[in-house]
């Protein structure tokens, strides 16, 4: 068997996937012993593909979405929400209060609040002054720890804003007008959109402060065992905030960080000096993000025939049933499966309207019955059974074997592990006693109807520093949609999967 895996292992990098010309089936000649000789041979199987609702997907992310726009592609409403804790470091520091300049009731008090959210990655850089209005409104409890968050879960329906708390209206654009030019253009400037938290606040306990800022502030001295983490701190103090867009279309960008920022004055040896504490909505605390998709759209999108959809945040998803069995039929039962390639092929969109969604940047192909599990447990791809692709825009590779195109597509280049895989525990199923080879379970495969599917889900992900291998997968919650072949009905081409198969003579 080592023998049979050092051998495929040599085959599959001498003819990269492509099919067993001559010189490529007399490679068992010179690997192998004259006695052991390898015998190469390649077949083409048809794997068939619909469009699935991904109705939801796990939300808790580093990066959180905001925004709303009109689908070019239906003309059906996407809205983006969140909503974000704040994280306390060990060293978190107020100057003492004798210090403090501001004064409220006798008693420290900061010059201001607000919170700031830093954006990227805008659907339309050239929509950059399209108005928008959203609103930031208090959590009367936190997302705890431990359990998880979709992103069909929505703040307002579970009662989780609190009543008479702060509900701060802003307007906005991308483009922060606030900002001078002369600010904007430095190298270091990140857009941002400015929410103030100036007015008086009422705490849960009905203490009236002359803004949020000074109800930290007075927290932070009153009780310290509050700011010792952020779980006490999120539990007694801050439970979050949950922000929404209230109205206006064509705005939707990446929420890279955000920042509680609670401003104060310090009295020096001579002069009177500014001071701020930020608190920061980082991936040690909970954010989520809520989507709104049209679902009777997304539904008529899902029957639509000819080809598939991949189509996020949150909206459809491809399913491909593999040919597990014709793989591993009768006349290959002995063989050796060392390669299995498969392509899918984007379906250019021709429309020529500038604001067409994005291509998603990467899939994740998972079996069916592992699509929740696998982000639940934080799962990377194994490629024994969840597999990755990046999108090839054919900059720089060449035409896979089969295809008229050097672009537009997803190569998933070695994919027979998990036929391999799926096979066997096919085989355990209906043969559950292997002392008794005879006894079997006709039903196995209807009690698991997706025993042989599996899911094309798009993702970002995060590597290592150090060797690049991936240390984290998210549901990509950016703006994408694409077509790919396959799919039922009339003027649909079936998905192509090109096996090697490995004997010895």
């Amino acid at each position: 068997m080592k023998l049979i895996r050092y051998v495929a292992a040599v085959a599959i990098a001498s003819i990269a996937f492509c099919s067993c010309d001559d010189e490529s089936m007399n490679i068992g000649n010179s690997l192998t012993d004259e006695s052991d000789k390898l015998e190469l041979s390649d077949m083409t199987f048809n794997a068939y593909t619909r469009t699935i609702i991904a109705d939801s997907v796990l939300a808790m992310s580093t990066n959180c979405y905001f925004g709303r726009i009109k689908d070019p592609e239906t003309g059906a409403d996407v809205t983006s929400e969140f909503t974000s804790q704040f994280h306390v470091l060990e060293n978190t520091y107020i100057s003492p209060a004798d210090k403090i300049v501001g004064r409220y009731d006798g008693l420290p008090a900061a010059d201001s609040c607000d919170i700031i959210l830093y954006i990227s990655s805008p659907f339309l850089s050239s929509d950059s002054l399209t108005s928008m209005k959203m609103r930031v409104t208090e959590l009367s409890r936190p997302m705890e720890e431990g359990q998880r968050y979709y992103s069909n879960l929505d703040p307002r329906r579970l009662g989780m804003l609190r009543e008479n708390g702060i509900s701060q209206s802003k307007m906005f654009t991308y483009r922060n007008l606030t900002d001078n030019d002369s600010v904007r253009s430095t190298s270091k400037y990140l857009d941002n959109i400015r929410i103030p938290l100036t007015k008086p606040y009422v705490a849960n306990d009905g203490t009236t402060y002359n803004n949020y800022g000074t109800y930290i502030m007075r927290q932070y001295f009153n009780h310290p065992e509050y700011f010792r983490n952020s779980y006490a701190f999120i539990h007694n103090v801050c439970p979050g905030f949950f922000f929404e867009i209230t109205d206006g279309f064509g705005f939707h960008a990446k929420v890279t960080d955000i920042g509680l920022r609670i401003f104060y004055s310090v009295q020096g040896d001579s002069t009177v000096n500014k001071a701020q504490l930020t608190l920061a909505g980082t991936k040690e605390v909970l954010q989520t993000t809520h989507v709104v998709n049209d679902q009777n759209v997304i539904a008529s999108m899902a029957q639509e025939t000819g080809y598939t959809y991949i189509k996020s945040p949150a909206g459809l998803f491809t399913e491909l049933t593999i040919p597990v069995d014709e793989i591993k039929s009768q006349a290959h039962a002995n063989d050796s499966l060392v390669g299995a390639k498969m392509v899918l092929q984007r379906i250019n969109n021709l429309s020529t309207d500038k604001r067409l969604l994005g291509i998603p940047s990467t899939l994740l192909l998972i079996e069916k019955d592992s699509l929740y599990s696998f982000f639940e447990n934080s799962k990377v791809p194994n490629f024994k059974t969840s597999f990755y692709a990046n999108y090839n825009d054919g900059a720089s590779s060449s035409t896979p074997s089969g295809y008229v195109s050097n672009f537009n597509y997803y190569m998933f280049s070695n994919i027979s592990n998990l036929i391999t895989y799926l096979w066997e525990t096919k085989q355990r199923g209906e043969h559950p006693d292997p002392d008794n080879p005879d006894k079997t379970d006709p039903y196995w495969t209807a009690k698991h109807p997706n025993w042989n599917k599996v899911v094309l889900v798009p993702i970002t992900y995060t590597t290592s520093t150090s060797g690049g291998s991936i240390t984290n997968i998210e549901h990509d919650m950016s703006l994408n949609s694409i077509r790919l072949v396959g799919g039922s009905g009339s003027g649909s081409d079936p998905v192509k999967i090109s096996v090697v198969y490995a004997r010895f003579k």
